[in-house]
């Protein structure tokens, strides 16, 4: 793949809605900030090649090399990515009395992980009323205050390129997929520096179908209710269908039909749901707002998990063959959705350095092809929502759960 550089990324991302603000150009140096959930380029740089770019998951992601780097094989279109094991989880009796949206599973790795000293530091999205804000965690405690659901797009990883600039390595990171996808772009070292050491000793990522627009979100609910009366925010599993917004004095729900005009653009062209390129992925137990999905997909995640289940920090039990079923449907939905939107605007496979996507024909054809039949819901859900291809199997958030 050819490299370029940061006039490529305002003009292929940037100036094209692509842009999901993951803040994976953010705090590289001087030229991008983001503000409010938007991503803008300060200024014009004449660099050819930038880590801007090469770290960018919204051009040039190319899924088989991603996989062949991380897991030793080729990508192989399975709609819930390379794994070794899925199971249902939640944080363990030793963190019960702790504050934490649904299971608690990734509070409980990341404490855990904390606390054992096997990462450094933690990069998490923590929050500022309702604006999502990147956070450094070098204390296990500190992880509790990143526990709630955010949904908005968060430029989380800025607080990486921070933290690496700051001298820091062995960190673990939440991300949602398309953060997941730059954080391994990264880890590739793709302008080949002699300095470059891989700043991540484990990566968990969050189920996600789409995120929302800060500005537009806060337009919507500040029309509607008293900002500073909101606690907290959240999405819960089939068949709900709306937006929960707690206040101090009660609840407020709001149809997600009347949300998803806020999700950025660029989410339409996320084949991803699962967090592929993590370690361990967590999302919401479709009907159990109290249990997570995590699938574990390295020897690394593996190792973690392990050991946090022998220290009394999670429980582990195995998932019924309906849930996963649903869960198979519901990321094969978004991994179709995702290849058809690249394909119909000529992002995928195409002009090197305009492409969003690459993947090879054979696996385009396998995804476009394999239509997958809607499972019998384990919770039920009403026909036409199981008709709309879009199942709350997930958080639609940038969140830790």
């Amino acid at each position: 793949m050819n490299k370029f550089g940061s006039e490529k990324l305002n003009q292929q991302v940037l100036q094209t809605g692509l842009c999901i603000g993951c803040g994976a150009c953010i705090d590289l140096c001087p030229y991008f900030r983001s503000h409010r959930g938007r991503t803008a380029q300060l200024f014009p740089c004449n660099r050819e090649e930038g880590r801007c770019f090469a770290h960018c998951p919204k051009v040039e992601v190319d899924a088989d090399t991603l996989c062949r780097f991380l897991f030793a094989a080729p990508y192989n279109g399975d709609p819930l990515g390379i794994h070794r094991s899925i199971h249902i989880s939640r944080a363990g009796d030793r963190l019960k009395k702790q504050p934490f949206q649904a299971g608690g599973t990734v509070t409980a790795l990341a404490y855990y992980a904390l606390r054992t000293k096997r990462i450094r530091g933690a990069i998490l999205t923590g929050r500022e009323g309702l604006l999502p804000v990147p956070r450094l965690a070098t204390r296990p405690a500190a992880v509790f205050g990143s526990s709630l659901s955010k949904y908005a797009a968060a430029p989380t990883l800025s607080a990486l390129n921070r933290a690496i600039a700051a001298g820091y390595d062995n960190l673990g990171i939440v991300a949602t997929p398309c953060q997941a996808a730059a954080v391994a772009q990264m880890r590739m070292n793709p302008l080949d520096r002699p300095s470059f050491q891989d700043p991540a000793a484990l990566v968990i990522g969050l189920f996600c179908t789409w995120a929302l627009d800060f500005r537009q979100f806060e337009a919507f609910l500040a029309a509607r209710l008293p900002l500073r009366d909101i606690v907290k925010v959240d999405i819960p599993p089939p068949p709900a269908a709306v937006l929960e917004v707690y206040l101090r004095d009660g609840k407020k729900e709001f149809p997600l039909d009347e949300i998803r005009p806020l999700v950025p653009a660029g989410c339409g062209y996320c084949i991803d749901m699962t967090a592929e390129f993590a370690d361990v992925s967590v999302g919401v137990l479709e009907g159990r707002p109290d249990r997570n999905t995590l699938i574990v997909r390295t020897a690394r995640g593996e190792k973690i998990v392990r050991e946090a289940e022998k220290d009394g920090y999670l429980i582990r039990e195995d998932m019924p063959a309906e849930n996963r079923a649903h869960l198979q449907w519901a990321a094969a939905n978004k991994k179709q959705r995702g290849v058809r939107r690249c394909l119909e605007t000529g992002r995928l496979n195409g002009e090197e350095g305009a492409a969003c996507l690459r993947l090879k024909e054979e696996i385009i054809r396998q995804i476009m092809e394999n239509t997958p039949e809607v499972p019998t819901s384990p919770h039920p859900v009403g026909e036409e929502r199981q008709k709309s291809g879009h199942s709350r199997q997930v958080k639609e958030a940038s969140c830790l759960i």
